[in-house]
């Protein structure tokens, strides 16, 4: 099934934002992680970090690594289902829930659309 024009450039937008959204969480998970200030800084530089290399390693338009797709989605479920993890140890439950919802739709779309496109030869 090929997405509507329209959709399909929503559902991209979608996908940049949940990524930000993602590195932020991420981000904000490592400062709250820690009572010292030196590794309260660490954590909110190197959690985000490490997810952006790996994202960018095998999962981005332009990965430097070209993986099947298997291994793009395997990146995706362990960046988007880090930041739900540390929405929940943030105690924000439905942040957790409504962020890991609309991560695993706009994927799932994602997916199907470049499948349909890739047999269309487009």
């Amino acid at each position: 099934m090929k997405l509507p024009a329209p959709l399909h450039v929503v559902n991209e937008g979608l996908a940049f934002l949940l990524e930000l959204a993602a590195l932020a969480v991420l981000a904000w998970w490592g400062w709250e992680a820690a009572e010292n200030a030196a590794l309260r800084l660490l954590l909110a530089v190197a959690a985000p970090a490490l997810a952006a290399v790996v994202w960018g390693l095998f999962a981005a338009p332009k990965a430097r690594y070209r993986v099947p797709l298997a291994g793009v989605l395997l990146v995706k479920a362990l960046v988007f289902g880090a930041a739900a993890l540390a929405l929940l140890g943030l105690e924000r439950p439905v942040w957790a829930v409504v962020f890991a919802a609309v991560a695993l739709v706009n994927t799932a779309l994602a997916t199907v659309d470049r499948r349909a496109a890739m047999h269309r030869g487009a």
